[in-house]
């Protein structure tokens, strides 16, 4: 039977916030760095890139969070036969507490109804935990902090629409995720990142659109049709010129990362979940011998 310290635990998560909040990923920082290159000397998007890789830097080097929108946690947490879901979320609850008492996360949980804040980023579906059984034998923690302002220009289209001339194919979804990045326009702290999420239902295809989010920048789709469709995406919203924050340039997207389940006959989704050049992910592997490994 899986076992683990609890309490240590507890302080390994703290730790994977700590690094999410605060240490981009490097293939982001690499896909920055590249961006930050292509653009000219003395254009507004230079300088632009120019001061998202200083904001990098000095987080990393004070521990600081990239940005005062910490966000919405939202863990992918990836479990083996018998391993117990209450007490892992009890355990991040009390990581995220701790994380907002030493400020790696901002206190942004607040009540839909009366608008109080919690005080402790903690409330009714925050942080957003979701577990799925598998046959390894060690526990995976994935970790992505989502702020507002992308997750406000985050949107979903129902197929056909036919005032894109949207139909209920790749072509219909190539439209739709056009017009989404145009209707954006620079909000959300562009340059972005989509996650795809095509089919489903409405929820599943939401949770489809960023579980995609949580693949590397460099990763190649394993379905080749949705492969060739990501590439075309990230070459064709480049040409639309919105460049970082709308300041104009070669880079409005970083990335495009698809995914696709089955759907009822009447029904057809496209969830696009828009993420900000903060691409907050890191995730946890803790083994049975209660060694972790972060990423």
């Amino acid at each position: 039977m899986f076992q683990y310290d609890e309490r240590k635990l507890k302080d390994q998560l703290l730790e994977l916030i700590r690094l999410a909040a605060t240490d981009l990923p490097k293939d982001v920082v690499e896909s920055i760095q590249a961006a930050h290159t292509d653009e000219p000397e003395g254009s507004a998007a230079k300088s632009v890139f120019g001061m998202i890789l200083k904001n990098i830097e000095l987080a990393r080097a004070e521990s600081t969070p990239i940005c005062q929108d910490t966000g919405t946690n939202i863990y992918l947490v990836y479990i083996p036969e018998g391993v117990g879901m209450r007490k892992l979320t009890s355990l991040i609850k009390e990581a995220t507490a701790e994380a907002v008492d030493k400020s790696y996360l901002r206190p942004n949980a607040v009540d839909s109804l009366t608008g109080k804040n919690s005080g402790n980023n903690i409330g009714e579906g925050q942080p957003f935990i979701h577990f799925e059984e598998w046959d390894n034998d060690f526990i995976e923690f994935k970790l992505m902090l989502k702020g507002g302002g992308c997750e406000n220009v985050s949107t979903q289209y129902k197929l056909p629409d036919v005032g894109l001339g949207a139909g209920r194919d790749l072509d219909g979804v190539y439209k739709v995720i056009v017009d989404a990045v145009n209707q954006a326009q620079g909000l959300g702290c562009a340059p972005g990142i989509l996650g795809i999420g095509i089919g489903g239902d409405r929820a599943a295809s939401h949770l489809g659109a960023k579980t995609q989010l949580f693949r590397k920048m460099t990763d190649t789709n394993s379905n080749p049709d949705l492969a060739v469709l990501e590439t075309k995406l990230k070459g064709d919203l480049n040409k639309l010129g919105v460049g970082p924050m709308g300041f104009g340039g070669n880079t409005t997207v970083m990335g495009v990362k698809m995914g696709s389940m089955h759907r009822l006959p009447a029904s057809f989704f496209v969830s696009i979940s828009y993420m900000c050049w903060a691409y907050r992910r890191h995730s946890m592997t803790l083994n049975i011998k209660g060694e972790v490994s972060y990423d």
